[in-house]
């Protein structure tokens, strides 16, 4: 588990946070904040506003009312998005686009780079992504001939690339198998080490809960509870 850098400007933090999906409002004034070095992780039941935070956070919703901030960068003034990957829901990894793997992973250096041919150093980059996630041997396979848990892993190498400071992940470890949740668990270790920040959305923590400094329980769109993983129960809410 993390030490976690109270009194730093935190990698993320969400005031009074209003969010509309559909003419719906999810997100109801949710306070959010995730620390330099801290795992965060997001429970609750379906609906409850998981997704729409993280992607609030990551500036695909855009807030209605209140404040985001990003390493203390109001949202509308943060540039610097190479310090920030996000892996969204999985779906095709390749977006339906014919790829290989390591050519989606290289998008992965893109904030960094914008188009420009990929250096040295990035090539190396992708690389170390690939093999972070156990996937070199596949680098040159087409994404689609991919199961779905290594799919999720492409998609977790893709943000790896980019040398993130923050990991925003949006259920990493929905219907993927035990292999590859076990080098998610394997990734978070190495983010913490490193002094990563993570904010992930979880159904449940499971295999993860020893990596986890704070369990976050959003109800309605906002957050109803919140602790240590040793707080909650065996059923994954908060005592």
């Amino acid at each position: 588990m993390s030490t976690v850098a109270a009194t730093s400007t935190p990698a993320v933090r969400l005031h009074a946070a209003h969010a509309v999906l559909g003419g719906r409002p999810v997100l109801r004034g949710l306070d959010l904040t995730v620390a330099r070095g801290e795992v965060v992780a997001l429970l609750g039941a379906n609906g409850c506003g998981k997704s729409t935070t993280v992607k609030a956070v990551v500036g695909t919703v855009p807030l209605l009312s209140g404040e985001r901030e990003l390493f203390g960068t109001p949202g509308a003034k943060f540039r610097a998005w190479h310090r920030i990957g996000y892996v969204p829901q999985r779906s095709t990894a390749a977006g339906g686009v014919p790829a290989t793997v390591r050519e989606v992973v290289a998008t992965g250096r893109l904030a960094r780079h914008g188009l420009l041919p990929l250096r040295r150093r990035d090539r190396a980059a992708v690389e170390a992504a690939l093999d972070a996630v156990g996937l070199a041997a596949r680098a040159d396979d087409p994404v689609a001939e991919l199961s779905g848990g290594q799919q999720q892993r492409v998609l977790i190498a893709r943000a790896l690339a980019g040398a993130p400071e923050l990991l925003v992940m949006d259920e990493p470890t929905a219907g993927v198998d035990l292999a590859s949740q076990r080098v998610l668990a394997d990734v978070l270790r190495r983010e913490v080490a490193g002094g990563g920040s993570v904010l992930l959305v979880l159904h449940e923590l499971g295999p993860l809960a020893p990596l986890i400094d704070r369990a976050v329980l959003l109800r309605e769109g906002r957050v109803a509870r919140q602790g240590a993983p040793a707080d909650l129960t065996p059923t994954g809410t908060l005592i």
